[in-house]
This record gives C-alpha cells, structure tokens and sequence, in this order.
C-alpha cells in the first residue's frame, strides 16, 4: 500500500508541476470571467455628459446590511418622535453583564465603577462628569441615555463608532442597575 502511493506521488508530482510552470496560458473555460466588459475606477466613458465612469448611487441608496429602520432600537427616539421610556430589548442577566463589561471599558475611566463622577480621568484635570445618581440623572429615559452615549453631551465624547447600538443598550441597562443598587428601589 506504501509503495502504491510512493508510486502514484511519483507520478503525479512532475504533472503537476509541469502544469505550474507551463509557458501557455490558462485554459479559460468560461472566458468572460477573465475579460469582463467593465470600467475601471476614475477612468472615463463617452456615454455620459460628464465623461466619468463612476456613478453616484441612487439618492436614498442604502448600504447592504446597514438599513437601520427601528427608530426605537438604533436612535432611541419612539413612534411619536419622544425618547423611549423602556430598553427596547429583553433585559437579562447576559444583557446586564456585557453592559458592565463595556461600561467598565468605555464609561468608568470618567465615571468611575460606581457610576459617581469620579473615575481616574476626572481625578487628573478634566470637570468631572455629573453623577449617575442624582435625581436629574436618574429621571432621564432610556432613550436619552442611549443618545447621551451615541452622540455625547458637553466634554464627553460620542461613543458611536466605539460601540453598538446593542452594547449601548446594554451599558443603559447597567446604569439602571447602578442606580438601583445605589438608591434602592424597583
């Protein structure tokens, strides 16, 4: 069996290698793969007025995958243009922890862990970020908080490219739980 396949390799390794480095092109069986009709990127085309070859998408063009049509979920704004009362996904224990792991990276340098103002950043010059407890922070709605992290407000930075709509709805819900755990209630 070992020899038979000695046998086969030494066979088979000079044709293959013939094929490598054989100086005829390619067979092309369906040659239109290799030689498309197109036009390259900046060149020019005499069937349009304006003699470019690129086109701009249709107005209202949506990138494939990126249609984000839930306002409630991606914008944090409800039917009737308000903020959203309520996290518009399940909260669960999953949902709670992956809000504290992206709070902990994102928020606590500023916010500290406790959610009080006083994390390392705000300790070594910058004004110190309002506390998650206080009564006007925690009358804010959901939606407001989300929009507070996508867009930022004052000295803080928006957190839009950093984080997902989902991640942002988590870090929303684990300031709830911070508040909660804080001052006690429902």
């Amino acid at each position: 069996m070992i020899k038979t396949a000695r046998r086969a390799a030494c066979w088979l390794l000079p044709v293959i290698l013939a094929g490598c480095i054989s100086p005829n092109p390619p067979v092309n069986v369906v040659p239109d793969m290799d030689f498309q009709m197109k036009f390259r990127a900046q060149s020019t085309n005499a069937f349009y007025a304006d003699s470019a070859a690129m086109r701009m998408p249709p107005p209202g063009t949506v990138a494939w995958g990126t249609l984000e049509e839930d306002d409630a979920f991606y914008r944090g704004i409800s039917a009737d243009s308000q903020w959203v009362e309520k996290i518009p996904v399940m909260v669960d224990a999953d949902l709670l922890a992956r809000g504290r792991d992206r709070f902990n990276i994102f928020c606590s340098p500023c916010h500290d862990r406790a959610g009080t103002g006083q994390g390392i950043v705000a300790k070594r010059g910058i004004v110190p970020p309002p506390t998650f407890h206080q009564a006007r922070i925690r009358n804010f709605r959901d939606g407001e908080f989300f929009n507070v992290i996508t867009n930022g407000v004052r000295s803080m930075p928006p957190y839009r490219k950093q984080t997902a709509p989902a991640d942002r709805w988590a870090i929303v819900s684990y300031v709830r739980a911070l508040q909660k755990s804080r001052l006690g209630g429902p």
